[in-house]
């Protein structure tokens, strides 16, 4: 996606991005101390900002190498959905798996999510999974998808 930047998630961002996850996730939204925990446990997060600097959404990855990682989470601003920023968030997510050397990448998304489900699938995640009422206070379920590396010699 053209004018999009990736950064290093930092906590001078939280304030920024806990409006967008208000807006997206609603009651289910993590909490300012949630990112600080993530931020200050050495997590890799990024922010996709346009080319005025404006937050477009963010991810977060959490490696345990050489086993697994999970994909935090991956939000994107509703007007800048559908154009790519989702898909360069994960992309880099996945990349810093494979830099790693992390041998699967799990992750969460909501059974009612088909686009995220859809988008994850088209990067090799499959569902393994179900966690019954998973996300509160809407009692909806989590499908768990993993997703393989191809880790070659080296």
């Amino acid at each position: 996606m053209n004018g999009v930047r990736l950064e290093r998630f930092r906590w001078w961002h939280i304030d920024e991005v806990l409006p967008l996850e208000a807006d997206l996730f609603g009651a289910e939204r993590w909490s300012a101390a949630m990112f600080w925990n993530e931020l200050a446990n050495g997590h890799h997060y990024l922010v996709a900002t346009d080319g005025d600097g404006s937050l477009l959404g963010y991810a977060g990855l959490l490696a345990a190498p050489p086993e697994e990682a999970w994909v935090q989470n991956i939000a994107v601003r509703r007007d800048a959905q559908r154009r790519g920023v989702g898909r360069l968030l994960l992309e880099a997510l996945l990349a810093e798996a494979a830099r790693l050397r992390v041998r699967s990448t799990l992750l969460e998304v909501a059974a009612d999510n088909a686009p995220a489900q859809k988008l994850y699938a088209a990067y090799g995640f499959e569902v393994i999974g179900v966690r019954r009422g998973y996300y509160q206070p809407r009692n909806v379920d989590a499908l768990v998808m993993q997703r393989y590396e191809e880790l070659g010699d080296g």
